[in-house]
């Protein structure tokens, strides 16, 4: 098995929006990267390669898949021999913004699927690597992040399978939490807020009048690097003694104001 002198993070969803910020910021702190997604290597080689100088290794698999799960890992295993930070950030929007009222069981699983029950589930699988990899090596400093968003504590009633997915994501952050926690693997939530990325095109006329009106404090929207900036501070051990806590990067708009 290759011994990879670098640390190196394993970025779901890691190839265009908030998961390529995440990506970029990580790189910029010298780790070496594997960008998971389901389009064909081919579609986002032009992204991989703004990562340089950064290693990167693209590893096309769908985490709603669990068989791709252990695939994935397997390759990882193979070029670095190593895998020191998780960062869970593939998820989808519904296809369809439909009222509580009309809401159709095929997006529900869905989005189950892939927001909640296929991070879970690759968190299982790779934390007990990353376990393995702390009994082997006990300055080894592993790290999760789970990125969710502040639908999973803001309701919108045309978005209820997204809002209890990532309601989900946060019950998870502290199952995880609580149980890796003997292991000295932290895991960590970031709830992004307003966020510019291809998830959030369609709504831009609807964001830009509520962000004018005040939504946020911070007067703007959010960024990929925004977020990227705070899943590498996290990721670099730039908190200690926190487990399980949770970041809002919202510009203030969970912020109870008067």
């Amino acid at each position: 098995m290759p011994t990879h002198d670098k640390p190196v993070a394993l970025v779901t969803g890691g190839s265009r929006g908030i998961g390529y910020g995440i990506a970029q910021a990580l790189a910029a702190r010298g780790m070496s990267l594997v960008i998971n997604g389901r389009r064909p290597e081919s579609d986002v080689a032009e992204a991989i390669h703004g990562l340089s100088p950064a290693e990167t290794l693209y590893c096309q698999a769908d985490v709603a898949n669990l068989d791709d799960h252990a695939r994935m890992l397997d390759a990882i295993r193979d070029r670095f021999g190593r895998l020191d930070v998780l960062v869970n950030n593939a998820g989808v929007a519904p296809d369809v913004r439909a009222d509580l009222l009309d809401a159709s069981p095929e997006s529900f699983d869905r989005l189950i699927s892939i927001n909640l029950r296929g991070p879970y589930f690759l968190t299982q699988a790779v934390a007990k690597w990353m376990i393995e990899q702390r009994q082997q090596d006990a300055e080894r400093q592993p790290t999760i992040v789970n990125v969710s968003s502040i639908s999973a504590v803001v309701a919108s009633t045309n978005r209820g399978d997204y809002c209890i997915s990532k309601a989900g994501v946060g019950m998870a952050t502290q199952l995880w939490a609580a149980r890796l926690g003997e292991h000295g693997i932290p895991v960590y939530e970031v709830r992004p807020g307003v966020i510019r990325t291809d998830m959030t095109a369609g709504v831009t006329d609807k964001y830009d009048k509520l962000i004018s009106e005040g939504l946020t404090v911070e007067p703007r929207w959010g960024l990929p690097e925004d977020i990227g900036r705070a899943v590498a501070t996290l990721a670099s051990g730039g908190l200690s003694y926190a487990t399980g806590n949770v970041l809002y990067i919202d510009g203030g708009l969970t912020s109870q104001r008067l």
